[in-house]
């Protein structure tokens, strides 16, 4: 095989890859606008991180610069760092939902604990 050939080869697994990223952006970023739940549109978000970390190391492959890979790296940093405060977020927001519903419960119990007494 010859460097030609190899190149040839490169260039296409490249066309390839990002037009792959550019379907999975288009399908990412309709779920996040459609997505019924604020769980959902952070799956997307986090989603469409992941795509823009792919996006940057195959620029970094394409482009021989490694300035990328850093980029690529805070990127997914960030994103994990965010994704557990909303996972912290959510539980917290549980946690209240859950508290309520059962002092909901407690005080209809003693509501009609109150009423069969009198």
């Amino acid at each position: 095989m010859s460097i030609e050939s190899i190149l040839g080869i490169s260039e296409t697994l490249n066309t390839v890859l990002v037009l792959l990223i550019i379907g999975a952006f288009a399908l990412t970023a309709l779920r996040l606008m459609k997505g019924p739940s604020y769980a959902d549109r952070f799956v997307a978000i986090d989603m469409l991180t992941g795509l823009a970390v792919a996006a940057c190391a195959l620029t970094a492959l394409t482009t021989g610069r490694s300035e990328f890979l850093d980029v690529a790296f805070a990127l997914a940093l960030i994103a994990f760092v965010a994704t557990a405060a909303f996972a912290a977020f959510l539980e917290r927001k549980v946690a209240v939902t859950d508290d309520r519903f059962r002092d909901n419960g407690k005080q209809k119990a003693n509501k009609a604990a109150q009423q069969e007494a009198s």
